[in-house]
């Protein structure tokens, strides 16, 4: 979540939204992370507030607590409202890859899937790696696909930057 939000600076067409006429677009100076959370109702999204201003710590701390609200159903109007990127994850459930359905009137998705271990061929031999499927959906009247391919192939590099991983504890 904090890289996300992080690197959606550089991809600005990714946190924007339609107008009503669906004519302009309309590109967001903040990050609202929506988070999509499973409960025995239904499936919630609350947002994170300016996600970008914010550590690593802050951001697990805001999603256990969001999450929490939402399975108690005590979410306020204001936590389900503002989103303007949002993160779905099958990590918990499984599964190796799915289309995650765009909120409107957000422009994008992300969806990660639960890690697995695939054995690959690496300087002639063979190790162990680890591997997180990521599927992005997007609107394509406000994106295109190589610019959602930059996106998460910036993404996939940041993700497995150890030193970037340990800057952002920081």
């Amino acid at each position: 979540a904090k890289l996300t939000s992080h690197l959606l600076a550089d991809f600005p067409l990714l946190n924007s939204s339609l107008d009503k006429s669906l004519e302009k677009i309309i590109l967001k100076d903040y990050v609202n992370l929506g988070i999509a959370v499973d409960t025995p109702e239904g499936l919630v999204v609350p947002n994170i507030k300016n996600a970008q201003l914010k550590s690593i710590v802050e951001i697990s701390a805001e999603i256990s607590e969001l999450a929490a609200a939402a399975k108690k159903r005590k979410l306020k109007i204001a936590d389900l409202k503002g989103a303007s990127f949002s993160i779905s994850s099958l990590g918990a459930i499984g599964g190796k890859f799915f289309t995650p359905i765009i909120n409107p009137p957000e422009v994008a998705i992300l969806g990660i899937s639960k890690t697995f271990e695939k054995v690959v061929l690496s300087k002639d031999k063979f190790v162990n790696r680890s591997f997180l499927p990521l599927s992005l959906s997007y609107d394509h009247r406000a994106i295109n696909g190589v610019y959602a391919v930059q996106f998460t192939s910036q993404l996939g590099e940041a993700l497995s930057d150890e030193k970037l991983i340990e800057k952002s504890f920081k």
